[in-house]
């Protein structure tokens, strides 16, 4: 069996026992991969996350693009696409675990903060309070000068989480960046780009 093959098995059997934890017909595209991957720095040391990095799409891009020196890990929840990210990429650091825990997975791995983060999860299907947990997650590990990217399918974008979501991106990062939508992916998709995340008080 190829690669691609082998990976859309694995898709379809993670699909049929968790629908609500992958929200997706198929794998993320090359060039939607790419996209997501092009806010991973190129040089020096960098540490790298990936949320629900599902069969490894963006996981791939990342490989092409990181620097041999990098940390590359990838939090991923369900327990069969944890072994085959294993399997397919001896050199990721795979996590099993929640990505509303991300930083206690990253500090038992003796990592404070990440240069970037790649997020594969499927917002839409997520309700308010898990989106702003995971969010709020995210703002806390990521690097003064360190990226968010994460994507929404074109088709979800009218639904309810899907526009709360985006209200929440705009809370929690002082920039947004909504890229062009990728036609060739399946489903089209478009990108967020987010930066500086914005340090919230209990005062007020």
């Amino acid at each position: 069996m190829t690669k691609p093959l082998h990976d859309l098995r694995v898709f379809l059997s993670a699909l049929r026992r968790r629908p609500a934890a992958i929200g997706a017909i198929a794998p993320s595209g090359p060039t939607l991969a790419g996209l997501l991957a092009s806010v991973a720095p190129s040089t020096g040391e960098p540490v790298v996350v990936e949320l629900g990095p599902g069969t490894g799409s963006a996981t791939r891009a990342l490989g092409r693009r990181l620097p041999a020196t990098a940390r590359h890990l990838a939090v991923e929840i369900d327990g069969e696409l944890v072994e085959h990210l294993r399997t397919a990429h001896p050199g990721l650091e795979v996590v099993h675990g929640d990505a509303a825990h991300l930083a206690k997975l990253l500090a038992e791995r003796d990592v404070q903060q990440v240069d970037a983060v790649i997020s594969g999860l499927p917002w839409a299907l997520f309700p308010e309070e898990l989106q702003r947990a995971i969010l709020e997650q995210v703002g806390a590990v990521l690097a003064p000068g360190g990226a968010f990217a994460t994507f929404a399918y074109v088709h979800a974008l009218p639904m309810g989480r899907a526009r709360r979501f985006r209200a929440l991106l705009a809370e929690s990062f002082d920039e947004v960046i909504v890229t062009r939508v990728v036609w060739a992916n399946v489903p089209p998709a478009i990108s967020y780009i987010c930066r500086r995340p914005v340090v919230r008080t209990d005062a007020g």
